[in-house]
């Protein structure tokens, strides 16, 4: 299967935007446009479970990104990831090194790293809710969870309308077509020698300020930045602010 994608802009480095695992695509409307407009040829897609891509056997996401790259014909990415898809990106540079040529990681989460018990809990109310049925305050709890004091109406309306897709699509899939996600080890995070961007919210919840942690010591080429006004998602909670240190960080990238 091909992921769903959009494409734009026609320079000669391509970008790949890799969605969180509350959001599809459309989450990347602002940084697609801007990154596109700065000279890049920019894919946005959905993951398999997620906005216009089902689930139709097992899979792996990053051998799915990998798949997608070879779709397009592009032999080497720079690839920004929010949250899950941080993880993905960090999952198809170390599987598939030669593909990757900078990563920018947004609120990432981290291939092996198990939550809290505070994220575990929190989990336990999400799968309460759905079992129960009550789709609607499974969806509130993601859109109150993830996104920080800057997200504004529209940005929590859209949220909740990827949200909501997100479950529809994945609800009703047997558990044999479900992930299999890929052994990634410290050591192999170790190896990812490309230019790195780490970029966590203060008002982010600490598992993921803990992986900023975690990737700024891990990684060999990583850059950290610290944004005093974000949550888990600023690329909706300030989306010009965003698009504008991507652009910065991938020129500054190319240049090394």
């Amino acid at each position: 299967m091909t992921l769903s994608h959009d494409l734009a802009g026609t320079g000669p480095s391509t970008v790949v935007l890799l969605h969180s695992g509350v959001c599809d695509r459309r989450m990347w409307d602002v940084p697609f446009a801007a990154l596109a407009a700065a000279g890049h040829r920019v894919v946005r897609c959905d993951l398999r479970g997620f906005g216009e891509t089902p689930v139709d056997a097992p899979h792996t996401h990053a051998d799915d990104v990998r798949d997608l790259l070879d779709h397009l014909g592009t032999a080497r990415a720079a690839v920004v990831g929010s949250s899950f898809g941080g993880e993905v990106a960090l999952e198809l540079a170390a599987r598939h090194p030669g593909r990757v040529s900078a990563l920018a990681l947004l609120g990432s989460g981290m291939p092996g790293r198990e939550p809290s018990e505070e994220l575990r809990a929190w989990g336990g109310r999400e799968d309460a809710l759905l079992e129960a049925g009550d789709l609607d305050a499974a969806v509130e709890l993601n859109v109150d969870t993830w996104l920080g004091p800057e997200a504004g109406e529209e940005a929590r309306a859209l949220v909740r309308e990827m949200q909501r897709r997100a479950f529809e699509v994945q609800l009703p899939v047997p558990d044999e077509h479900g992930p299999v996600d890929p052994v990634v080890t410290p050591e192999d995070l170790a190896g990812i020698r490309v230019p790195a961007l780490v970029a966590v919210g203060r008002h982010d919840l600490p598992d993921f300020r803990a992986v900023a942690d975690d990737l700024t010591r891990l990684l060999p080429a990583a850059r950290r930045v610290d944004l005093d006004w974000a949550g888990h998602l600023p690329a909706l909670e300030r989306p010009d602010e965003t698009a504008r240190l991507l652009v910065a960080f991938l020129a500054e990238a190319a240049g090394r």
